[in-house]
């Protein structure tokens, strides 16, 4: 049987089981991927979400949020703009590819704001994470976000200087990523 929203209480989200609570979390996303509309009028218990300071909450709620993009006719994931932007500075990897996927999903299902996505996903290589790895894992995600809308672009240019400099990444998989986003665009090294 199909995960629904009617099989779902979104109280399950404050359990204090973590089966219950987890499992709930888990249902919500397959909801979102699959049927995005049926979980769009509780956008705004996913947006309180965003402060939880239950990191796995917090990270279903980027997701869901990026994915109720696809539906959102009222603008309020638009609203959420400056909140998603600001989670690819936090100085957390998981978080910030979380965010790099919301915002990503955002720039697909809404191509008004994909100037202002790529902006701010570009800015990534110049935030601190905790590691230098972890800023390279996130710069991979980046590639790959700014592939998956590629043809859309306006600028670019300033995008393949971007991946052309991560061809000299340390991370090899950060490296391959930026060869194929050349490939793909026809701007090899």
């Amino acid at each position: 049987m199909a995960t629904s929203i009617q099989n779902i209480n979104l109280i399950d989200l404050s359990s204090r089981n973590p089966k219950i609570k987890y499992g709930c979390a888990r249902d919500l996303l397959a909801i979102a991927k699959g049927s995005p509309s049926e979980l769009y009028p509780h956008i705004d218990h996913f947006v309180e979400l965003l402060d939880s300071e239950n990191s796995i909450l917090r990270w279903t709620a980027i997701d869901v949020i990026g994915l109720l993009s696809k539906v959102d006719e009222e603008g309020k994931v638009d609203k959420l703009m400056g909140k998603l932007s600001g989670l690819l500075n936090t100085g957390n990897m998981i978080t910030a590819n979380h965010a790099i996927a919301a915002l990503t999903d955002i720039a697909v299902s809404k191509p008004e704001f994909q100037n202002k996505i790529t902006a701010e996903l570009l800015k990534v290589e110049h935030y601190d994470y905790d590691t230098d790895e972890c800023r390279n894992i996130a710069l991979g995600k980046v590639i790959l976000a700014l592939g998956s809308y590629s043809d859309q672009l306006e600028d670019k240019k300033t995008v393949v200087e971007f991946v052309r400099r991560q061809t000299e990444n340390t991370r090899n998989a950060t490296r391959k990523k930026a060869e194929q986003f050349l490939r793909k665009v026809g701007k090899g090294k």
